[in-house]
């Protein structure tokens, strides 16, 4: 069985209140216009037995029968399920000996009935559309998600393998420092695997991942390799998706590091309100194309990303200057 969850309970409320409002509508109206609470009552009440029934095989329809019968192709059985409802629903009218009623009333009683019946039928119409509606989007929120966890776990092992490579490089050099940087990778992986689980992390968390990635790729430069990086962070508490500027860090690392001439990699992230600034510059080393360490993933990944999680709410920048520097701008509004 499913979970009741809040978004359950709100949507069956807000139904209700809406289809309160339909049905005493009639005997409010009648009460402002005249002032006669007899009046209004015999409206409601009226009012109730015409429109009671639509109510009762809406809710029954939106909640029972099609989500176990419609939904699970039992068709046959939601007919007939909703034939016998909509007797049940209508039988306070069926019952009544119209004989008995003046003849200027039984004509119009049998049309009162016909529009109850239609009215029901009609009912069974707007839950099967408003089901339909929320069935896509919910498929289409399940496909996002599904995409978006995609998307991420391309990032993780990914920036393994990079700082990996670092350590690996170092352990030849300088053992103590090996130990260091596979301290910092642990709480890396650790970020990475535990924290990140959730769609969103506060500013202070992922700041201090970028911090600690941007070190470990620190060891595979050298003198000839300036790094800057700065973070102004003013309201550490907000909260972004985790992992969103990994990919642009390490495609400033891979393409701006060159051992053979200078070469200079500058990340700043800056807070503004509600929004993040990001911004990287690198000296634009493309590697060679047979070199394919890390292909597939980066800033169309990012891209994708924001597109999913910030519709319209962000700017994408990307330029090579005439001084061959690579420079990425991001703007999102949390």
């Amino acid at each position: 069985m499913k979970k009741i969850q809040g978004k359950d309970i709100r949507l069956l409320a807000a139904q209700l209140l809406l289809l309160s409002l339909i049905t005493l509508s009639p005997g409010l109206i009648s009460y402002i216009n005249s002032k006669d609470g007899e009046l209004a009552i015999r409206t409601i009440w009226l009012s109730l037995n015409w429109l009671g029934p639509m109510v009762v095989v809406y809710l029954l329809n939106f909640y029972f029968s099609i989500p176990q019968l419609w939904y699970r192709r039992r068709f046959w059985q939601f007919c007939v399920v909703n034939v016998v409802l909509i007797f049940l629903c209508n039988l306070h009218l069926i019952s009544n000996d119209v004989s008995n009623l003046p003849k200027d009333f039984q004509a119009g009683f049998s049309s009162f009935m016909m529009i109850s019946f239609l009215l029901c039928l009609m009912a069974i119409a707007i839950a099967l559309g408003i089901r339909y509606m929320m069935r896509q989007q919910e498929r289409k929120q399940k496909e996002v998600e599904a995409e978006l966890a995609w998307l991420k776990s391309q990032i993780n092992p990914h920036f393994l393998f990079n700082t990996l490579n670092n350590i690996s490089s170092l352990a030849q050099i300088d053992g103590d420092e090996t130990q260091e940087a596979i301290m910092q990778l642990s709480d890396l992986l650790r970020y990475a695997m535990y924290e990140t689980n959730k769609p969103k992390v506060h500013l202070d968390g992922e700041v201090e991942f970028m911090r600690n990635y941007i070190e470990l790729m620190k060891l595979r430069c050298n003198e000839m390799t300036t790094i800057n990086s700065q973070f102004i962070i003013h309201n550490s508490q907000l909260e972004v998706a985790p992992l969103l500027f990994i990919s642009l860090i390490e495609n400033a690392f891979k393409h701006g590091m060159n051992s053979n001439a200078p070469a200079t990699i500058d990340i700043r992230l800056e807070q503004q309100d509600n929004t993040l600034i990001f911004n990287c510059d690198n000296t634009n080393n493309p590697k060679p194309t047979k070199d394919r360490s890390g292909s597939g993933i980066g800033l169309e990944n990012t891209r994708r990303r924001l597109d999913l999680l910030y519709p319209g709410r962000y700017t994408w920048e990307q330029t090579i200057t005439p001084e061959n520097v690579y420079h990425v701008k991001i703007s999102v509004r949390l």
